[in-house]
């Protein structure tokens, strides 16, 4: 395991998603203390401040005390920098939930697929027909049937990829049932339960991680499409997409609003795909051979 470990950190684009993700996971923790300030009080006297601005700041104890704006107030007097640190709390556990979620159903579900011609027939058809609906249009459509929740935004994002998800599995377990280890198990009468799980499953382990990071990644954009949009979190929950969606009607004049939570997104997204490049490149023995090349 410690090889292994260590031959994956050779790789510079792990190394980068690894450091990067590491930094905004301490910042989620540490939220209360470097945040400072209560993200959802409104401070009328401090609208659309510009960064780095120092100003009296009176909070939900009703002291004033002198306070720097770090990345400015947004137009309800919110200290955006507060907001964008408690940000990273919703974008990662969305992130990586539905990751979580989407690989075991997905992984079940394509187990099944691919081993049992007959459950095959029917499961890929339902899966198809999932996959014909942009996953951004079902999930406007589950989160505004079932509520603006957090455990509903999760469900909506991860009911999309799951499709995706099952179709990777099922291609594999095809692959690996030809393999001569599986016909000799099944020859010997080994059960089907075990085959799948002592055989096939750690086999397909792999490409599941890396499919993981992706599916991370496109959570974290898709929460943020959805807040923007309104259909996510409310208002009083920070999140970076609802931040950059209150923003955008004073994009003109406070520009600083939007830009913040944006970079932070922008560099989730990449450090979590440079993630998953980086362990594809590493993990998939197809990659090793063509980097060899």
């Amino acid at each position: 395991m410690n090889a292994v470990f260590k031959h994956v950190l050779k790789n510079g684009a792990v190394r980068f998603g690894l450091i990067v993700l590491s930094v905004l996971v301490i910042l989620a923790i540490l939220a209360p203390v470097l945040g400072t300030v209560d993200p959802a009080w409104l401070d009328a006297i401090n609208m659309n401040q510009k960064p780095m601005t120092t100003a009296d700041w009176t909070g939900p104890d009703n002291k004033t005390a002198p306070y720097t704006f770090l990345m400015g107030t947004d137009s309800f007097g919110r200290d955006v920098y507060s907001r964008v640190i408690y940000g990273i709390r919703v974008s990662l556990v969305v992130g990586v939930t539905v990751a979580v979620v989407s690989l075991i159903f997905g992984t079940f579900l394509g187990l099944m697929a691919g081993y049992f011609r007959r459950v095959d027939a029917i499961l890929m058809r339902v899966m198809d027909g999932m996959m014909a609906i942009p996953g951004i249009l079902l999930a406007i459509a589950l989160v505004a049937a079932w509520g603006a929740k957090l455990s509903t935004v999760i469900i909506a994002i991860a009911v999309p990829e799951i499709p995706r998800v099952t179709r990777l599995v099922r291609a594999l377990v095809l692959s690996i049932r030809e393999e001569p280890y599986i016909e000799a198990a099944i020859s010997v009468g080994t059960p089907t339960w075990k085959i799948l799980l002592k055989h096939v499953l750690p086999n397909s382990v792999a490409p599941m991680v890396v499919q993981g990071t992706y599916v991370c990644a496109s959570a974290i954009l898709l929460e943020a499409i959805l807040s923007f949009l309104g259909l996510g979190l409310p208002s009083e929950i920070p999140t970076w997409g609802n931040i950059m969606a209150e923003a955008r009607v004073v994009f003109s004049s406070a520009p600083h609003n939007m830009w913040f939570p944006g970079i932070f997104l922008a560099f989730t997204v990449l450090a979590v795909n440079m993630l998953g490049d980086g362990l594809r490149d590493t993990l998939d023995p197809k990659f090793n051979k063509r980097g060899q090349k």
